[in-house]
Parts: C-alpha cells; sequence; structure tokens
C-alpha cells in the first residue's frame, strides 16, 4: 500500500479495530463446526456482515484516508488476487490425468513429492489445483483420506513453495524490493528438513490407516490397471503463460496510472489482463467432458473468493497496525522481535491468519530498520543478505512454511478443502485441522528448524 496514508492510519487505529477480523476467522473456524447447514445458505452474508462491521466506522472515522484503504486493497491486492487463483483453478481443471492411480501410500507419498517437487517453479497454487484432483480420485476408494488432503496442503500448497520466487507470493514480493531471484535457493537446507521430516509422518500415518482400510477396498487397489495418460495438454501453454505473465510484471517497469485515485503499475494491469486472457482461452478450447470427468464447477472459486474478499477486508486494520511499527497499537509484537528465531515465528505465526506477504514484507522492513536504520531499501536487502543471512531466511521460511498452519494461511489451502469436501471428503473443521494436524506434525517440525537453523 502507499506508504503516506497507511502509515498515518496505522498510528491512529485503537487495537479493538482488529476485532472484526478475529470475528471473521471465528465465524469460519465455528459456524461449519456448530450449524453447518446455516453456515453453507449463509456464509456469503456473514462474510459481507464483518466486512460492513470494518468499513462504516472506519469511513465514518477516517473519511478519505480509508476509502483510499479500502478501494486500493481492492484494486491492488484483492482483485489481481482473485484473477489469478481463477485462472490456475480453471487451467488446472482442464487437464485430466487419465488412467489407474491407487491411492495406496507409496503412490500418494509420491503424489506429494512431485507436488512439493513443482510448486516452487509453477507456484504452490498452480501445483494444488494440478495434483488435488489426480489424488482425489486415486485415493476414491478409501475411507481414511481427510488426512492426505491436510498433508497435501502441508506440503504442495506451502512448504514446497519456498524456493523461488515464483513458488509463493511473500518471496516474489522479497525479490521486487530487491531480494536476487537465486537467493531463495539457499533455503534448500530448510525446505528439505521440513519436507522430509513431514512427509515421512504421513507415510507412518498413511500406512497404518491403510491397515484400516476394508479388504474390498485393498483388494481394488491391486486391481487391473489402466495406463496413464494427459488430456488436455495444451492448458500447459495457458500455465506457462500465466507464469510468463507473473514473472515478467516483476522485471518489467512501466509506470504508473491511476485507477480511481489510486497508483497503480502498468505491468501489473497488463499482468492481469494476461492471465485472464489465459483463463477465457483455456476455458473455450477445454472440451466440457474433460472438466466433467474433474468433476469441475465454480463452488470452489465461488467460495474462496465471497470469504477473502471478508478476510481482506476485516484485516486491513491490523496490518496497517503492524506496518505502523513501534508508532501502532500493535508494537508490542515489533518490539518483541530481537532475533532470528523471533523473526521466524513471529512471521510465521502472523501468516498463518493474516496475508503472508503483507507479513513478510512488514517484517523485512523491522530487520532492516533495526539493523541499518536509514539505508536505503535496496541497499539495506543487499547487506542484510552479506551481514545478517539468518534474519532474511527466518522471515522467508517462516512466511512461507507456516501459512500452512491454518486453512487460511494461503490461499490454496481452503481450494484445496473446498474441491476436497466437494468430493466428499469429510475434511476436519477449522479447529480440528489445528489441534490434530498442525499442533502434533509442524509445530515440532518447526521446532526442530528454530533449533538447526535459528538458535
Amino acid at each position: 500500500m502507499e506508504a503516506g496514508p497507511q502509515a498515518e492510519l496505522g498510528t491512529l487505529l485503537p487495537v479493538w479495530s482488529a476485532l472484526p477480523f478475529a470475528g471473521m476467522l471465528l465465524s469460519i473456524a465455528l459456524f461449519p463446526l456448530l450449524a453447518a447447514g446455516f453456515w453453507h445458505r449463509h456464509y456469503a452474508k456473514v462474510a459481507a456482515a464483518w466486512a460492513v462491521v470494518v468499513i462504516v466506522p472506519f469511513v465514518l472515522a477516517y473519511g478519505g484516508a480509508a476509502v483510499h484503504e479500502l478501494v486500493h486493497m481492492v484494486i491492488v491486492d484483492y482483485v489481481p488476487f482473485i484473477i489469478l487463483l481463477g485462472a490456475l483453478f480453471t487451467v488446472g481443471g482442464g487437464i485430466y490425468l487419465r488412467g489407474t492411480l491407487r491411492g495406496s501410500p507409496a503412490v500418494n507419498a509420491a503424489i506429494m513429492a512431485i507436488g512439493t517437487l513443482l510448486a516452487s517453479w509453477v507456484g504452490t497454487t498452480g501445483a494444488a489445483m494440478l495434483l488435488i484432483r489426480p489424488l482425489l480420485r486415486a485415493n476414491r476408494d478409501r475411507r481414511h483420506r481427510a488426512h492426505t488432503m491436510v498433508f497435501f496442503i502441508f506440503l504442495v500448497a506451502n512448504i514446497g513453495g519456498a524456493l523461488t520466487p515464483l513458488g509463493d507470493p511473500p518471496l516474489f514480493l522479497g525479490f521486487l524490493h530487491g531480494v536476487p531471484f537465486s537467493w531463495t535457493f539457499t533455503l534448500w537446507r530448510e525446505i528439505a528438513v521440513v519436507a522430509l521430516c513431514v512427509l515421512a509422518l504421513y507415510v507412518l500415518i498413511d500406512l497404518y490407516q491403510w491397515r484400516r482400510e476394508e479388504a474390498l477396498v485393498r483388494q481394488r487397489a491391486v486391481g487391473p490397471h489402466e495406463p496413464l495418460s494427459i488430456e488436455g495438454r495444451h492448458n500447459f501453454l495457458f500455465l506457462g503463460g500465466i507464469l510468463a505473465a507473473v514473472i515478467l510484471s516483476g522485471l518489467w517497469q512501466a509506470g504508473d496510472v491511476r485507477v480511481l485515485g489510486v497508483r497503480q503499475q502498468v505491468q501489473n494491469l497488463l499482468r492481469d489482463a494476461v492471465v485472464l486472457c489465459m483463463l477465457v482461452a483455456s476455458w473455450l478450447t477445454t472440451p466440457a467432458r474433460i472438466r466433467e470427468e474433474n468433476e469441475y464447477s465454480w463452488e470452489p472459486i465461488r467460495e474462496v473468493a465471497i470469504l477473502f474478499a471478508g478476510i481482506f477486508v476485516t484485516m486491513i486494520p491490523t496490518l496497517a497496525m503492524l506496518r505502523a511499527g513501534e508508532g501502532g497499537e500493535l508494537a508490542f509484537v515489533i518490539r518483541a522481535v530481537q532475533h532470528p528465531a523471533h523473526f521466524f515465528w513471529a512471521s510465521g505465526g502472523l501468516s498463518s491468519f493474516l496475508d503472508n506477504a503483507p507479513t513478510y514484507l512488514t517484517f523485512l522492513s523491522t530487520a532492516l530498520g533495526r539493523l541499518y536504520p536509514g539505508v536505503p531499501e535496496r541497499a539495506a536487502v543487499a547487506r542484510l543478505i552479506a551481514e545478517n543471512p539468518a534474519y532474511l531466511q527466518a522471515i522467508a521460511t517462516g512466511s512461507v512454511f507456516m501459512g500452512a498452519n491454518s486453512y487460511i494461511g494461503n490461499a490454496p489451502n481452503f481450494m484445496v478443502k473446498s474441491i476436497a469436501e466437494e468430493a466428499g471428503v469429510p475434511m476436519p473443521s477449522f479447529f480440528g485441522y489445528i489441534f490434530r494436524y498442525t499442533v502434533p506434525v509442524l509445530i515440532p517440525t518447526f521446532l526442530v528448524v528454530t533449533w538447526i537453523f535459528f538458535a
């Protein structure tokens, strides 16, 4: 966001202005658990209500500055976010892997390993949308499959995206702010430790669940095999077009324009236009039969678009206070962050529930301001990498890895959940996800990472 209005609002907002964001998160967490029917019918109204709770007093209290922030969020953050997700969802839904894939522990682990490797090159959303439907079909005959979808979120939708700036939005923002493209390759040790630990735990759990499957299901897993083949292969060209547009938007500077009073970069507008063209081209050129066999529908992306609209609006005050640093009401969070281990857990903890891209930038700015006050940003980033790389490693890995801690930590998490539920998989609730999987699996793994790399 543009620094002036945002910094000023961040210093003026009271801490209780973060309550609607907490209410939005609790609604996502509790309504599906306590009133599933109501939530399914009225989640759009609930999201709209929380958004109104923020917008009305925000605009009444701060006038034009608040309107500017809201319009900025829509034009610069939300619309490009939904365009990219919608395009990847549509293109991925046009690729059909035909043939026999049986959901044994070995096959499931192989799909997750491939997805983890792909995620840094086609993005976590791209890898997740390519592989979630084949994984669902492979496990269609299994009773115990929710854990497979959760570990898929862990590995493919999050952890695998930390190796390049293409993998996850916070790393791409770092690239735009002066972090060399190849620097993220140095994170391979952290990625390897986390990915291998999580994948090994998955194999152990899935072997246990596999043994619990009924004999008939196990018998189907060793039945006759149909050779694997890919239909809708031309969609890989559209996927390449999306990735090229994203990369070029970070390398090419074409100036700024004003859209409804908000400064937007020309290359970003062209990127969104190209991405939309890829979406339309995929939809028009892919036979309807392929999407039907993929069990494609618009409901998952519709749910993501509506709920994340509420999340983006309600988190504006929280992000503004964080970005205000020690001048805002959340200064205690900034002051508590001193060492690399603190940055790892602070950036990761907030990325579990806030958008991890602005969280990454918040703590990158905190580190630069603390270690190199007054130094221009790009020069400070170069010195940080040369003299104190552990700080940047902690911020980058915390922001990417801990996006897996909740359904809303990263956009593909919720998309995978929605697609899996539409396919009949009984996914855990918001808190069930955290207490059954995040706490026993991810938190100990991240403690090991802290001890090895940031202690």
